[in-house]
């Protein structure tokens, strides 16, 4: 009687093992696909904010000098505009100074 109470033991340990690490990976697995949806959220707001600060200091620019401003490179240089060009690739198309430039940042 002795010898199945062990074989039964031993088995209930082994499933509740199993069960234990299955428990695990469908958890790390969830969180993978957690972190990558945040992730891309994050970035695609980062992208928006980037947009809207470059359009605001455009206005300003505007505003200021009676025109917007002809290349990004002004807004940085001359109001501090800051463009993370390692983490976004910006587009700045101006058509004329009377017009408000084409903006478009996308993540890398």
């Amino acid at each position: 009687m002795r010898g199945l109470y062990e074989q039964t033991d031993s088995r209930t340990r082994r499933r509740r093992f199993i069960a234990a690490v299955v428990a695990v990976a469908v958890a790390a697995v969830i969180a993978w696909f957690a972190w990558a949806s945040i992730s891309t959220d994050l970035r695609e707001q980062g992208a928006e904010s980037m947009r809207q600060v470059i359009l605001d200091a455009a206005v300003q620019c505007a505003a200021i000098e009676g025109s917007y401003p002809a290349t990004l490179s002004y807004l940085e240089s001359h109001y501090g505009v800051t463009v993370n060009h390692d983490d976004y690739i910006i587009t700045y198309e101006a058509f004329a100074s009377n017009v408000m430039p084409t903006v478009t940042v996308v993540p890398r």
